[in-house]
């Protein structure tokens, strides 16, 4: 009863998470024409919520790189952008203008790139990092503030340079099979399992986020070498992309790390909890959750209004 009670409260908290945050996908469209938005009549009013703020912030600041709280809860300064286009990634949804991050992750991501062809994979597709200057999002995601996540998508690159269409209107791959019980073996290939395995092993790598179905595919197919699973953690939804999430770079005390997952391999009593019928088949509740206006200014980290103000 314990356990059936645990489930419920954990889908409905995810529930909460994803409406409050008004969570993207890699099968949300972008535009190929992308309009500025609106001016706020009252953007210094202290009820007006950071993510309204940070969303209308077309720049990086000019400052020494640094990632300013926590995954979820704070900012970027001195952010980069990852180029569109490499040799072995290209990023998707450019109307977003989220492929900024603290140059760790930009430089992670282009060495995940170069190594992803010999894994069998050919190439990267980006999707949201952060904002140029972090902070929460108007839509999206609820961590990605501290230019420190990354989403790559569960397809591969194709051998061509897509359209500008094409990267706001293309759909990733469903690799989970309908039921949610396991991978579809109609698309999950080795290639899959190698990249994510490439990017886990990554010093620079604290945790990475897949669907449930994903992570019970890579115990089974781990082999003896299991190190890594470690820092693979099921989570909700996940199930067309992987989301790579960095540790705090060294010399920036302000940013606030992630916390350490146990040691085991997560392929045991864990796992089974995402697959009880709690989990895959939730009772609706009768109370819909409602938006949340998210953080305020000044519930973030005080260097936040000083990225923000800059020029």
């Amino acid at each position: 009863m314990i356990q059936f009670r645990l489930a419920r409260l954990l889908a409905r908290s995810a529930v909460l998470l994803i409406a409050g945050c008004g969570a993207l996908s890699a099968q949300d469209l972008g535009t190929v024409d992308p309009k500025p938005l609106p001016a706020l009549a009252k953007p210094d009013a202290p009820t007006t919520p950071a993510k309204e703020l940070f969303g209308r912030k077309p720049t990086p600041v000019a400052m020494e790189a640094r990632s300013i709280g926590y995954y979820t809860h704070g900012c970027l300064a001195g952010g980069v952008a990852l180029p569109i286009n490499g040799k072995t990634w290209q990023v998707m949804r450019l109307s977003r203008n989220r492929n900024w991050g603290h140059p760790n992750l930009v430089q992670f991501l282009e060495r995940l790139a170069d190594q992803a062809p010999k894994t069998g994979w050919h190439g990267l597709l980006v999707g949201d990092m952060s904002q140029p200057r972090g902070g929460p999002m108007i839509s999206g995601h609820a961590s990605h503030q501290v230019g420190l996540d990354a989403d790559i998508w569960l397809t591969p690159m194709p051998d061509r340079e897509l359209t500008r269409a094409e990267r706001e209107e293309m759909s990733a791959t469903m690799v989970v099979r309908e039921d949610r019980k396991d991978v579809d073996p109609k698309v999950w290939t080795p290639a899959h399992l190698a990249v994510i395995k490439a990017a886990a092993e990554d010093p620079q790598v604290a945790r990475m986020f897949v669907n449930a179905a994903i992570k019970k595919a890579l115990c089974r197919e781990a082999g003896s070498d299991r190190h890594w699973l470690s820092k693979v953690q099921p989570w909700w939804g996940h199930d067309y992309h992987f989301h790579v999430r960095l540790i705090c770079p060294s010399g920036n005390p302000e940013c606030t790390p992630q916390p350490p997952r146990p040691a085991d391999d997560g392929c045991g009593k864990e796992l089974d909890h995402w697959f009880t019928d709690a989990i895959l088949h939730p009772k609706p509740d009768p109370t819909p959750p409602k938006p949340r206006a998210g953080p305020k200014m000044a519930d973030l980290p005080p260097a936040c209004r000083q990225v923000l103000l800059a020029p």
